[in-house]
């Protein structure tokens, strides 16, 4: 069973900053394109950060330049340090790892909190 797990949530102030860690499988990790969504209240869930298994980066557009995603090969982990949070960062965030077509497993999620 692929297991995803997560790790580094909490409450911070706005202009904080919060590291979240997502340790998986060797074959996972080595295989597999990780990455990192928000689900707010009411809303879908959406794509913060991708890495490809080469270190190719993608972010959403609200997150550029206050969010890094990256990956340590010796650990099997991808982390997504986040910076100079905001309010509107407020969310769950899921761990997600893909290899198309159909290969989707995702993390349980851990709670953001930006507020004061």
């Amino acid at each position: 069973q692929v297991q995803l797990v997560e790790s580094g949530g909490g409450l911070v102030q706005p202009g904080g900053s919060l590291r979240l860690s997502c340790a998986t499988s060797r074959n996972i990790f080595r295989n597999y394109l990780m990455g990192w969504y928000q689900q707010a209240p009411g809303k879908q869930r959406e794509l913060v950060a991708a890495i490809t298994t080469s270190g190719s980066t993608n972010y959403a557009d609200p997150v550029k330049g206050r969010f890094t995603i990256s990956r340590d090969n010796a650990k099997n982990t991808v982390y997504l340090q986040m910076d100079s949070l905001r309010p509107e960062d407020t969310a769950v965030y899921y761990c997600n790892a893909h290899l198309a077509p159909s290969y989707i497993y995702w993390g349980q999620g851990t709670q953001v909190t930006v507020s004061s």
